[in-house]
């Protein structure tokens, strides 16, 4: 799945909504054989890869209890709704919603999670 798990990758923070996905290596050939120019498989509108990293998920601010005192200023609390992509599941997404980062010489996405079409999780936890 994952080639390289280091240290840095705990520093990294997926904001919000966010997945940070490595591609999958594709194939240099077809199923019959032939083999495909470079580049080939980049174009494509759709691309897969296993994720890495998420976000805390949807924000949505908690109710607030209004007592009528204005001026008085409470720390504003979020909640996340959470996002359905874990690390380790293959993600198979719109590139066209994707943005593609270079990070300690290896290719990521950065995928808003209404980009992923189907994740595939091994395991039957969810």
């Amino acid at each position: 799945m994952i080639t390289k798990q280091t240290a840095w990758l705990e520093n990294l923070v997926v904001v919000g909504d966010r997945v940070l996905i490595q591609p999958k290596p594709e194939s240099t050939k077809t199923t019959s054989g032939l083999f495909l120019p470079p580049g080939y498989k980049e174009k494509e509108e759709v691309q897969s890869g296993y994720v890495v990293k998420t976000g805390p998920g949807y924000p949505i601010p908690l109710p607030s209890d209004d007592t009528g005192e204005l001026w008085k200023r409470k720390e504003e609390q979020v909640n996340y709704i959470p996002l359905q992509a874990r690390p380790g599941d293959l993600a198979i997404f719109l590139k066209k919603g994707a943005i593609e980062i270079h990070y300690h010489s290896q290719k990521y996405f950065i995928v808003p999670h209404h980009s992923i079409l189907l994740l595939e999780r091994d395991g039957l936890d969810g």
